[in-house]
């Protein structure tokens, strides 16, 4: 099991991260921010947007409060449509970067009053689609880190593809910079 400080870091990490990421996308023109391509998701914006949502879902379920859709969008959408909406709340990195920051506040007071008994404890969830899944609550939320890992190389890639540049996230450069604990 990972502890709770380590999980504390990893997050101190991933907003670190997204914090160059967005810096480095608030460069692009609209169209560029907008522009569909080959990718998980169709532009910047949108997978911007749904590492984002993916936050807003967990959080909401680690914190007993179970959703069927995203803030903003209907329930009983399609899970197409329902991102569909999602993404397009989002018109600009600065819109994104506000509503992040709301989520990240949150998130990390959730984190904070963890315990490493509640941390090894049994996760259930249901997710939009209606399934329901159960882990140990420790590795729903190392998987959120993960998977906003995952969807910064591809915004990275995206990015390159732009013309545009992409920063260095690598973990160890943050520690390079002093500011890991």
């Amino acid at each position: 099991m990972i502890s709770g400080e380590m999980l504390q870091e990893l997050y101190d990490y991933n907003y670190w991260a997204n914090g160059k990421l967005l810096d480095s996308c608030a460069a692009l023109s609209e169209e560029q921010f907008l522009r569909p391509m080959s990718s998980s998701f169709s532009s910047v914006r949108d997978t911007l947007a749904h590492m984002m949502g993916a936050e807003w879902i967990w959080l909401a379920r680690w914190l007993g409060r179970p959703t069927r859709t995203l803030p903003g969008v209907p329930e009983g959408l399609p899970f197409a449509e329902t991102l569909r909406r999602w993404q397009e709340q989002f018109s600009s990195v600065e819109q994104l970067r506000k509503r992040w920051r709301e989520i990240e506040s949150e998130l990390r007071q959730y984190l904070s009053g963890l315990d490493e008994k509640t941390l090894a404890g049994d996760f259930t969830y249901v997710n939009l689609q209606g399934k329901t899944w159960m882990y140990p609550l420790w590795r729903t939320i190392f998987h959120l880190a993960n998977h906003g890992t995952y969807h910064r190389g591809q915004i990275t890639t995206l990015l390159r593809q732009l013309g545009a540049s992409a920063p260095t996230t690598d973990y160890l450069i943050m520690q390079d910079e002093g500011l890991l604990r």
